[in-house]
């Protein structure tokens, strides 16, 4: 059975010294040094395994400035087809909700498919959210955290969900969204030699104008019904004492400090 496999990602800041825009609370990503979010990396790599052997194709989405087109050529290097950007401003400051809202529309020009995978999180929001809420919106069946996935010919998946204390068996019909777990396979590398191959730029452009649903209230900003009250970077403390002495002497000063400021 072949298959047809959207991979979403994200490129995320590849520094942790990121700028925070002050009036929305938001991360300014135009221009940031950027790279693939490291979970999106094990779902790409299980897409592009599971074409190889039942066949299919791998199409891959992600949502950001135009920069992240880097990001979907990266994906097309190690093996996907193309890419899909959707990018527009209108889409700023999207919280979890309408971000799925949004790769929701895309989901729906991009045309029929059998799988979608995504990576359990990202490294910047840390939610593992959007993957759920966008197969809620899709109305297909879904799951977390998956070890492992085998399709089968009637049209369904067996996958194994790694919980806090087992291990689970399910049978998910097609179409079907799934997270996959970090560190369930070892992502391949781009490829060189795909890079010289490609004849065209495999990358399609997405804007609001393309969309069904074209009303701004259910994108960025307007379209998030959790909003940032204030975010800011953490203080950086230089400060240090030193202590010198026997190992009783050094345990009674410790003691001591904590008391003092009523950690004990």
């Amino acid at each position: 059975m072949s298959l047809q496999i959207i991979a979403c990602v994200k490129q995320v800041p590849g520094t942790a010294q990121v700028e925070i825009d002050p009036e929305t609370g938001t991360l300014k990503r135009d221009g940031a040094l950027s790279k693939l979010n490291p979970y999106d990396l094990f779902s790409l790599e299980m897409a592009i395994s599971l074409v190889e052997r039942a066949g299919g194709g791998v199409r891959t989405l992600t949502m950001g400035p135009p920069q992240a087109k880097a990001a979907l050529l990266e994906t097309v290097y190690m093996g996907a087809d193309s890419g899909v950007l959707v990018s527009d401003r209108r889409f700023a400051g999207a919280d979890v909700l309408a971000t799925a809202y949004t790769l929701c529309q895309a989901v729906r020009l991009m045309g029929p498919y059998d799988l979608i995978l995504c990576g359990k999180q990202t490294t910047d929001g840390d939610t593992a959210q959007v993957g759920a809420e966008l197969a809620e919106l899709l109305g297909v069946p879904c799951a977390g955290n998956v070890l492992s996935i085998e399709p089968d010919e009637n049209r369904s998946v067996t996958v194994t969900v790694g919980l806090d204390d087992s291990v689970v068996v399910q049978r998910i019909p097609l179409p079907c969204l799934l997270s996959m777990e970090g560190e369930v396979n070892t992502p391949r590398l781009p490829s060189y030699r795909r890079k010289k191959a490609l004849s065209a730029e495999p990358i399609r452009m997405l804007t609001l104008d393309d969309f069904d649903d074209r009303d701004e209230s259910h994108y960025g900003l307007s379209g998030s019904p959790t909003q940032v009250e204030r975010i800011f970077p953490p203080k950086k403390s230089g400060g240090r004492e030193i202590f010198t002495g026997s190992g009783p002497e050094l345990g009674n000063k410790l003691a001591d400090i904590l008391i003092s400021r009523k950690f004990i």
